[in-house]
């Protein structure tokens, strides 16, 4: 879970510079719920624990 939001930006970042996206901080919030939903389905341990109940990770 401590990696999620670091290398979300790292990805974001990426898109940036090497795809011409244009930087957002809602998009980059965004994907990191997704990320965090997906890392939660899969079984990240912490995640599902940290993550708020309305999100619907199991």
């Amino acid at each position: 879970a401590t990696l999620l939001i670091p290398w979300m930006t790292w990805k974001h970042r990426n898109d940036c510079v090497f795809k011409d996206v244009t930087p957002s901080t809602n998009s980059l919030i965004a994907r990191i719920k997704d990320e965090a939903i997906l890392w939660a389905r899969a079984g990240a341990r912490g995640l599902c624990v940290i993550l708020p109940q309305t999100w619907d990770v199991h």
